[in-house]
């Protein structure tokens, strides 16, 4: 269900010293520690070193503090990859991301998704490995590379209807966890936001200024949020009492070069329209600019609202009145929810292979079941409505 609120706007470097038949200046790089040597500098067997490294307490105290002293002495450092295998892990996580760089790094969602997914595998120790695909052969290229089990699981953003790849992974068993779904019936685990409360209170907020003529600015139509969004518009304007013959809607696709194409078109069939929903704070900053090449004033004569609460919001002029959806906390809880799956996620508790760190934080408040979350959206109410 979707809330509302107002929004305001030491030391310097190491000399390197040039012995051997290197170069002068040039230091010989030294061999890495093994664990053989390990094992002989604490005086005991390989294997015995292998357990106190990946903590097993079927070792004394007497055998651990000599390992660990061993450890330090010669500056060890485990091989990750081998640990890993040997655990029959890959030890890493894949974000993949079925669009092309130039969206990913022009939209602030991606980056949200990314901050929230990254800082809770690093608290799980887990590596992440980001993957953008666009075409159908990379697709099918990544599900061979996820099949031969170099991955532990996948997180995949930015799902459309027609999106094979979900299937792909869940006929090879490999665990997946979907930011958003294809359908209301997705049977891969999700963490999606509640798209249809969120746009139904931004339309109810437009209709409560006094805004007659509403319109919105949907996303691409073969993306199930999309749907959900121009859902919630319907149903607020449904609500008002206005017919179905009245409602005004253009199809964007969540870039800005849509939302000033739509807005440009929106202006064409009905210039007395006062108020317009954007699906994205990205198409709404496109839409602002058409308003102002058409002479309009943001919000005088056409008031807007987004959705997202990006950054692209607060920066706008005036800021953009926005539905906030948690991008980075969907993150995170993509991940919890794939960690969970794969048996390294325990509520309350702290990471087996980081004893040190705090412990998770609580889930956030939304509906569903473990793998299947919708969390809450937020009105930001800001100078633009």
């Amino acid at each position: 269900m979707a809330g509302v609120r107002d929004g305001q706007t030491g030391g310097g470097p190491p000399t390197l010293g040039g012995g051997g038949t290197g170069r002068p200046g040039r230091a010989t790089p030294q061999p890495r520690p093994t664990l053989e040597q390990v094992a002989r500098r604490a005086g005991v067997g390989r294997g015995t070193v292998s357990r106190v490294i990946n903590g097993s307490p079927r070792v004394s105290e007497r055998t651990r503090a000599a390992v660990e002293a061993a450890v330090d002495e010669l500056g060890y450092v485990p091989n990750r990859v081998a640990r890993a295998l040997a655990a029959g892990s890959a030890d890493a996580i894949a974000l993949v991301i079925p669009e092309p760089e130039t969206r990913f790094f022009a939209e602030p969602y991606f980056s949200g998704i990314l901050h929230g997914v990254s800082s809770e595998l690093a608290r799980a120790d887990m590596q992440l490995l980001l993957t953008l695909l666009h075409t159908q052969k990379e697709q099918d290229r990544f599900a061979q590379y996820a099949a031969a089990h170099r991955i532990d699981g996948v997180l995949l953003v930015s799902v459309h209807a027609d999106d094979t790849l979900p299937d792909l992974l869940a006929d090879s068993g490999i665990p997946a966890v979907l930011n958003g779904r294809r359908s209301a019936a997705e049977p891969i685990p999700y963490v999606d936001c509640d798209n249809i409360g969120g746009a139904r209170a931004a339309v109810a907020h437009l209709l409560a200024r006094g805004r007659e003529s509403v319109a919105t600015i949907t996303g691409p139509p073969d993306m199930y949020a999309a749907r959900c969004r121009a859902d919630g518009y319907r149903e607020a304007m449904r609500d008002a009492g206005y017919p179905e013959d009245e409602l005004l809607l253009a199809n964007g696709d969540f870039t800005e070069e849509s939302g000033h194409r739509s807005m440009r078109r929106l202006l064409a069939d009905r210039p007395g329209i006062d108020a317009v929903f954007c699906a994205s704070d990205v198409m709404a900053a496109g839409a602002r600019i058409a308003l102002r090449e058409a002479g309009r004033r943001v919000p005088d004569d056409v008031a807007l609202v987004g959705f997202d609460d990006s950054a692209v919001a607060r920066h706008m002029d005036p800021p953009l009145t926005t539905v906030r959806q948690p991008i980075a906390e969907m993150g995170r809880e993509m991940a919890r929810v794939l960690l969970e799956l794969l048996g390294k996620w325990t509520p309350g508790a702290a990471y087996p292979s980081a004893p040190t760190q705090a412990a998770p934080s609580p889930r956030p408040p939304g509906a569903g079941d473990r793998t299947h979350r919708v969390l809450p959206t937020e009105l930001i109410r800001r100078g633009s409505s």
